[in-house]
């Protein structure tokens, strides 16, 4: 039956006897007193509820009754399948019921049966319970066995219902044997003195011997040997036809009693029977134990000696029975002795006990039921097997057909399961048996025995109860027959394999031998010989950690069902090891079978030849669609219609088998990835190697953003399995260097585009033309390439061309080098074909590329000072080493895997890039790579993030290659220099930190500052640069591992200490001596849970009064947030961004915690040493609040500056030492020596590019229109993104203008990048780089030594344009401007070579460069020092515009410069002496006021004087054209210019409205219509007048000759100068009035000097 209810604890306890209630706390943990609860596998939340369900079960039992109630599964109880008994306490009981569910199959998990003393009322109610305890005397009431059964939850609902129907007669068949053992054995005693009186009176119908030997038996049975389950006396029937026998009524007990029905069939006894008869039963035991019981029957007879009937008892034998030494058992022990006397031994002898040896091997149940005949024959025989090692089947029918005993000898070292199982196999069929049992004995001696009994069917239907069965045949003929199949099932597989190895010449039986001992015995009974020698040539070939494969299918498999064969040296492997790999090629794995070998090594031979060997033999199920039909039927007779179509299929299936396996064992060894992918090697019949072709393909587009996972391009390319082929066939059509082929690769793809439009599935379509697009782009691929032995490379490279990939996000680079292997990716991103940057170990596997993204968009603005443009490189470790709790092991391990993958990384980057011959200059392809693209030989890696140590990694790569840059290939090796020694990076963004402080008036470098930081000491970045000021007040730092404080630092002493930690080894904020840290300071670890927060420390960090405590993730945040005032970044990671990003946006997760806004900063300075310490956004907003920085790309630019510089060096170096100009063993010191000149020449970059932005930021907001139209004119020309870039929209830019504000500094640094950037890309496009005048620079760019001792092939250099393109664009932009060649351009329609030129001629003329430096390094302010550069860059714009407007297209640089140079220099020094007036006027109070702000007085005159020296070139124009003095002319001009007023005029147009180009264009339209006029005007005064006169003397003549159209004019201007407005319009017409004064002589004269 079952139960549920549901009942609350109070309502339940409420349901119970009062005197229970005070009891249940102490019953519920006797209940469970032995039982783990964890161990009680039910459904419901707490195990009270099983005692609970107990207690209910037991309220009630009447007396003599078991209460048994069975739960179900799914029963609302929540116990789940279970089963609970209430009934009386007797021995037997567990193990009786325990075996009755063993019968029916059911499992039990936990089995609780505590035992209670309890009280009932006379209707069986409980009153009252107690624990039994197992030591109390005086115990009183009912003894109770309760019993919870806990059952599998999948025991079945007809499995419950027969425990429902079948225990309670267990229960009743125990508590009836139980109840009658007392009068079993009274009649077991009463039995025995009857038959010892009746061997005594000598009238019984057997010998004494006999009847005392049975008495004795019955007795020994009695002793613990038997326990007896049922007794009953039977009378034989008188019907003499018939006989029958039946039970005396009163006489049966236990389970012989009428009322229990049992299924026993009591056995039939006839008169003629001996005294003791032993039978075995046909249906097993209710009680005890699960088994066949025994009948023991002993005669009858009255007292004339007539046998009457029978006492029989029914029973099992004890294990103690089992192993009785035979010569203790009764009736046996003088069967025995007799046996061995008959056979002529003596017991004492040593054939005596070889025989009793033998004899105690036999069943005891057998030496009972054997003769002595039998037993003695039996025992020969199986003396005689010793000695011969031959087989011997012994035979014995029971006397009424339900059994065959067969007792089977064999030696020892051939009894295995296997033998077992074929000999039960044999004797059940022989015989004709139904069921069979079995026990071995396998001792120390020769020969193991096997005791089988063969149960026979029963009698046929109808026959008489008591009928004996059909007999089995046990004749000597048939016994003969079975033992030779018994030999035969016996013969060891040795045996067999000894025949094969014999006709075999392929293995020395030697060492089949030493395989024949290691072979286990489960391979043994699993395989035939001939698949062992197979198995033994696959083995003998491995060594550790060596694997082998066979595929297979057994006749008469199932269609697509292989069985697959793993052979693995050494140590074993796991299932999950394998598992994945097999199932990523389409396979089910439905069974494993391992073998294990313990193989000892040759004699005499090689060690290693011994050891583990393992065999791992799977059963494998291939989804239907996975193979063709062909290969899933049977290779039978029906395919086999012609030898050409069985040959065919015959070279299917060995093809099929090649790829699996191969497939496999490259998938094992970690060529291959176990992905879905790889089921392309059976759906579309592709090597392994091609699948990694697309796999390539697919990682790729993940890492371009592709918006399909991994899976659903598997899934895609497994659903069109001849697509996939496709591909792999146009691939091999463009890149196969054997066939490529443009006709057959235009077919296929004509092919694959049929086939994609074919797909239903917009996603399928989308990315199958992406694949068929990243084929299309693809320019190069080391697939093809081979190494000297003819094997192929085990990781993939694809050099693409990533502006004609759709799928990419912007910016999208020029070339692109994609690495891929299971052990590591990388892409490599180039911007030009001279590009140059880091290559990072990154540990984004899913987004990698996004992060080099990154990485190259500030490298690309970054390289704008250096000759390459913009490459950046990354790599992930695919599979890092497992940790081994180590930490040193572990990051040894770890780094010794990155330093693999990188040089993997390198050699990919190199395969597809073509090489120099040195000495010829000639491009030289990789082999076997076809290239899509022209020659591309410039590849330039530098340190990143986790690869700063591996430059000459990268070389020793390099130099296995012959690459043709030698160690110029990755800068900063050993034979490099050393940024970190150098202080290099840190210095040059230093000389950020050095302006932005003097733009406040702070010199760093004599007055203390306060510092807040981001790093350690032990960086090259953080370290170097807390050592370049003296006066660094470090508050606050941090780095991932520890938090520094020291909130009042003694200045001195910390940077004597920050000095010792940057020169101890792997030093770390935990190593600042605590002695010299302020109060309130010290050194936390990260980790920690909470740090505390001293007065001293919430004041250096502005923190409010309340705060005691941070989290350290709270105090990083407090740093950044700090009141300092410089932040300084020498860290990895982004720790700012703006207020309008999300964390997200930034892509830095593991600093979420930390990071803050822009606007929430309040240091007054960043310097940034590390990359992406900040957003593009998050800079901005700083600057937007009042902070200063510029960006890492130019703050630390110097790292790569000095890399390049080394490079471009090592290239001019490798040359010389080719050239025999420069010993080889002289080099490396070389070019140590010109470390600090390099050094020099590096930051002399930075120094320039922060003047820039000083002045930049200077009249950022005055240029405003003008940065529109630039970055207008870089969207349009060059592509440029604005919102990529972080530049504003033109929306915003409108509003900047409205408030009057400007561009900050970030947006500048950006903006002066781009135009650099695109100034190159234009200039090496021309000529330029290659005229007499520019190359004549090219020396500059390199140290003294080199200058001095290689100028010729520094002339020669491979890299002399680019070079030297650099150069001009630095000077010109760092110099003129970052707006200045587009202004140009604006207002004269200039090219990037005519600014160029201008700026050369200018500056040159001018002296400009002179006066530069002069004003950079004089004692003033920034400011000051900022304004006198300002002031000169009025001349260079004047003069620009003037020889791009004046003089023969293109400026022919050299020619002007030895045309105006020396006469502008010799005339400049009098200038002063002819100004006059308002000109005097003007530079005095000009001039008066930057000195009176602390400009030299002789810089500033010179400086303001400078504009008025522009004139010059119209002057020496004009004293060439009329041979004229220059002198004169000079005179003449500027008094002729103050005489007019038209520098005043001049002075008004300065003032007009800039606005937009329009306005600007006007401008400069009415200020060269004034010049041009004051230069006509000049000539017609020279014209008219004498030389010898003086210039007032002239310009009055002249007057006087045109006083009517001077007149006119000079009244005009008067009105005009009057009138006080000074727009466009009126001078516009001011301008018409002077140009009217021009007679037309100045100007015919003009035109004929031209």
């Amino acid at each position: 039956m079952t139960v549920s209810s549901e009942l609350s604890s109070a309502a339940w306890a409420a349901g119970l006897p009062q005197a229970l209630r005070g009891e249940l706390a102490t019953l519920e943990e006797a209940y469970f007193r032995h039982v783990d609860a964890g161990d009680v596998d039910c459904a419901i939340t707490g195990i009270t509820q099983i005692f609970r369900r107990h207690m209910e079960l037991a309220m009630h039992r009447p007396a003599g009754r078991a209460l048994v109630r069975v739960y179900h599964p799914d029963d609302s109880s929540g116990l789940g399948a279970a089963v609970q008994i209430v009934t009386d306490d007797m021995s037997l009981l567990v193990e009786s019921i325990t075996a009755s569910l063993s019968r029916l199959g059911v499992s039990v998990s936990e089995v609780i049966h505590p035992i209670f003393e309890v009280e009932r009322d006379a209707d069986g109610r409980l009153e009252q319970a107690a624990p039994h305890e197992v030591d109390s005397n005086g115990a009183s009431g009912l003894r109770e066995s309760w019993m919870h059964l806990q059952l599998h939850p999948a025991t079945s609902r007809a499995q419950l219902s027969r425990i429902e129907s079948g225990l309670p007669n267990v229960i009743a068949d125990v508590r009836q044997v139980i109840g009658d053992t007392e009068a079993i054995k009274d009649v077991q005693s009463k039995l025995a003195e009857d038959l010892e009186l009746a061997a005594k009176s000598g009238k019984a119908p057997f010998s004494e011997t006999d009847l005392v030997d049975t008495a004795n038996l019955l007795r020994w049975l009695a002793g613990g040997n038997f326990t007896v389950l049922g007794y009953a006396r039977y009378r034989l029937s008188s019907d003499q036809e018939q006989q029958s026998s039946n039970a005396l009524p009163g006489t049966c007990l236990g389970v012989l009693r009428p009322d229990v029905g049992t299924d026993f069939q009591v056995p039939i006894n006839a008169i003629d029977r001996p005294l003791l008869i032993l039978t075995q039963g046909l249906v097993p035991a209710t009680v005890h134990r699960s088994v066949y019981p025994y009948f023991i029957g002993v005669a009858d007879f009255d007292e004339s000696g007539t046998i009457v009937g029978e006492h029989l008892f029914i029973g099992v034998f004890t294990v103690t029975a089992v192993h009785e030494n035979v010569l203790d058992i009764p009736v046996i022990e003088r069967r025995v002795r007799s046996v061995i006397e008959e056979s002529g031994f003596d017991l004492d002898s040593f054939s005596g006990q070889a025989m009793l040896e033998v004899i105690q091997s036999f069943p005891r149940t057998e030496l009972f039921s054997s003769d002595d005949d039998t037993m003695r024959k039996t025992a020969v025989a199986v003396l005689n097997i010793g000695l011969r090692r031959q087989v011997r089947l012994l035979l014995r029918a029971d006397g009424y057909g339900r059994f065959v005993a067969c007792m089977v000898y064999l030696p020892r070292d051939r009894y295995t399961t296997r033998v077992r199982l074929e000999m039960q196999e044999i004797l059940v069929r022989e015989l004709g048996g139904v069921d069979i049992d079995y026990s071995a004995r396998v001792a120390e001696s020769d020969l193991a025995s096997v005791y089988f009994t063969v149960r026979m069917p029963a009698a046929e239907h109808g026959a008489p109860r008591y009928a004996a069965a059909p007999a089995a045949d046990t004749s000597e003929a048939n016994r003969l027959r079975i033992q030779g199949l018994l030999a035969e099932a016996s013969r060891t597989w040795e045996d067999h394999l000894n025949d094969e190895v014999s006709t075999s010449t392929m293995l020395d039986p030697a060492v089949v031998q030493r395989y024949a001992v290691a072979f286990p015995d489960a391979y043994k009974e699993d395989f035939e010989a001939d698949r062992a020698l197979a198995d033994i040539v696959r083995l003998e070939h491995l060594r550790d950690g060596g694997i082998d494969q066979y595929l297979y299918r057994n006749a008469g498999s199932e269609p697509g069902s292989w069985r697959f064969s793993l052979y693995v040296g050494g140590a074993g492997i796991s299932l999950s090891q394998v598992l994945p790999v097999l199932q990523s090629l389409g396979v089910e794995v439905v069974d494993e079978r391992p073998y294990q070998l313990e193989l000892e090594p040759q004699p005499g031979g090689d060690p290693s030849s011994g050891g583990e060997r393992w065999i791992y033999d799977f059963g494998l199920l291939a989804r239907p669609e996975l193979l063709r039909s062909a290969l899933d039927r049977d290779l039978d007779a029906e395919l086999l219609e012609s030898s050409k179509r069985a040959a065919v299929l015959e070279a299917e299936v060995r093809g099929l088998r090649e790829r699996f396996t191969e497939a496999f064992e490259a998938t094992w060894y970690g060529r291959a990835e176990a992905d879905g992918l790889n089921e392309l090697v059976l759906r579309a019949r592709l090597p392994w190697r091609a699948v990694s072709i697309l796999r390539a393909y697919a990682k790729y587009l993940q890492q371009a953003g592709f918006p399909y996972s991994q899976a659903n391009i598997s899934r895609v390319l497994l659903t069109y399995p001849d697509v996939a082929r496709l591909f792999v066939d146009l691939f091999g059509a463009r890149f196969d260097p054997d066939t490529v082929s443009a006709e057959h690769a235009a077919e296929l793809e004509t092919q694959v585009r049929g086939r994609i439009d074919e797909v239903v599935s917009l996603d399928a379509d989308r990315i199958l033309r992406a694949i068929l697009n990243l084929i299309r782009a693809t320019l190069r691929t080391n697939y093809y390439v081979t190494d000297a032995e003819g094997m192929s490379r085990d990781y993939l490279s694809m050099k693409v061309e990533p502006r004609e990939i759709s799928e990419l996000p912007k910016p999208r680079p020029q070339f692109e080098i994609f690495v891929y292997s299971p052990r590591v990716e990388g892409v490599h991103l180039r911007f030009g074909p001279v590009a140059r940057g880091g290559l990072r170990w990154s540990d984004r596997l899913e987004d990698f590329r996004t992060e080099v993204l990154g990485l190259v968009k500030a490298q690309a603005v970054k390289n704008a000072v250096i000759v390459p443009v913009g490459a950046k490189g990354g790599f992930v470790v695919k599979q890092p080493p497992a940790a081994t709790g180590d930490p040193v092991a572990d990051r040894q391990a770890l780094g010794a895997e990155g330093v693999a993958c990188y040089r993997t990384f390198i050699s990919g980057l190199l395969d597809v890039t073509d090489n120099v011959d040195r000495a010829t200059g000639e491009v030289l392809p990789p082999a076997r790579v076809v290239r899509r693209d022209g020659d591309d030989t410039y590849l330039v890696v530098a340190a990143d993030k986790g690869t700063a140590t591996f430059s000459d990694i990268a070389n020793d790569v390099a130099k296995r290659y012959g690459f043709w840059l030698g160690d110029a290939f990755a800068s900063g090796g050993s034979a490099g220099y050393d940024h970190k020694a150098m202080g290099i990076t840190a210095k040059g963004a230093w000389e950020s930190v050095k302006r932005h402080f003097l733009e406040m008036d702070i010199d760093t470098q004599t007055e203390d500052f306060t510092v807040v930081g981001i790093g350690d000491m032990s960086g090259d970045v953080f370290g170097n640069g807390m050592l370049l000021s003296e006066h660094i007040r470090l508050l606050a730092a941090f780095d991932h591992r520890h938090i520094f404080l020291d909130p009042n630092p003694d200045t001195a002493a910390s940077y004597a200490e920050r000095q010792r930690m940057f020169q101890l080894p792997r030093s770390s904020w935990a190593d600042y001596d605590a002695k010299l840290i302020s109060a309130g300071g010290g050194v936390w670890d990260r980790t920690v849970k909470s740090v505390p927060i001293s007065p001293q420390a919430r004041k250096a960090l502005g923190l409010g009064d309340d705060v005691e405590s941070l989290s350290p993730p709270e105090l990083v945040r407090a740093i950044l947030l700090a009141p300092a005032q410089l932040l300084w970044n020498g860290g990895i990671g982004t720790y700012i961004k703006s207020s309008t990003e999300s964390n997200a946006d930034v892509g830095d997760k593991s600093n979420d915690p930390v990071r803050v806004n822009g606007n929430q900063l309040r240091v007054k300075v960043i310097g940034e040493g590390g990359n992406l310490g900040a957003t593009a956004l998050g800079r901005i907003e700083f600057c937007r609040n009042g902070g200063k920085m510029n960006t890492d790309a130019l703050d630390n630019s110097a790292g790569v500056d000095c890399s390049d510089h080394e490079v471009n060096i090592k290239v001019l170096l490798d040359g010389v030492v080719s050239s025999g100009e420069l010993a080889e063993p002289d080099r490396n010191p070389l070019l140590a020596s010109m470390t600090d000149e390099v050094a020099q020449i590096v930051l002399e970059d930075n120094v320039a590019q922060n003047f820039l932005m000083g002045i930049s930021r200077t009249d950022a907001p005055q240029m405003l229109n003008v940065h529109m139209r630039l970055i207008d004119d870089l969207e349009e020309r060059r592509g440029l993104d604005r919102e990529l870039e972080a530049l504003p929209s033109e929306a915003q830019m409108q509003r900047m203008l409205e408030e009057g504000a400007g561009l900050t500094s970030p947006e500048l640094s950006n903006l002066m990048a781009h135009v650099k950037l695109s100034l190159k890309a234009d200039l090496l496009q021309t000529d330029l780089p290659d005229s007499a005048y520019f190359t004549t620079r090219l020396p500059d760019y390199f140290p003294t030594p080199l200058r001095d001792r290689f100028g010729a092939a520094i002339k020669k250099h491979r890299l002399r344009r680019e070079i030297l393109t650099t150069m001009i664009v630095n000077e010109m932009v760092d110099y003129g401007g970052i707006t200045y060649a587009h202004r140009l351009s604006e207002e004269t329609g200039a090219t990037a070579t005519d600014s160029v030129r201008a700026f050369a001629a200018a500056t040159e003329i001018f002296g400009l460069p002179e006066m530069w430096a002069r004003i950079r390094a004089a004692d003033a302010t920034t400011s000051v020092r900022d304004l006198l550069e300002l002031e000169t860059k009025r001349t260079l714009d004047r003069a620009s515009r003037w020889f791009l407007s004046n003089r023969p297209q293109p400026i022919a640089v050299g020619a002007e410069i030895n045309r105006y140079c020396r006469d502008v220099q010799e005339l400049a020094p009098k200038v002063p002496g002819w100004l006059r007036g308002h000109h005097v006027s003007t530079l005095t109070d000009q001039s008066a006021e930057l000195i009176a702000r602390g400009a030299p007085t002789d810089l500033a005159t010179e400086v303001f004087g400078l504009l008025n020296l522009f004139p010059l070139l119209d002057i020496v124009d004009i004293a060439d054209i009329t041979d004229r003095d220059g002198d004169e002319v000079g005179a003449l001009y500027y008094a002729l210019n103050e005489h007019l007023k038209i520098d005043w005029l001049l002075q008004a147009v300065s003032h007009l409205e800039r606005g937009d180009r329009w306005h600007s264009l006007a401008r400069l339209a009415l200020r060269d219509d004034m010049y041009a006029s004051l230069r006509s005007l000049t000539l017609d005064v020279l014209s008219a007048g004498d030389p010898e006169e003086s210039a007032d003397e002239k310009i009055a003549y002249w007057e006087s000759k045109n006083q009517s159209r001077l007149g006119r004019a000079r009244a005009a201007l008067s009105e005009l100068f009057e009138s006080g407005t000074h727009d466009l319009a009126t001078l516009s017409v001011a301008a018409r009035q002077v140009r009217s004064m021009v007679s037309g002589v100045g100007a015919q004269s003009e035109v004929a000097a031209r």
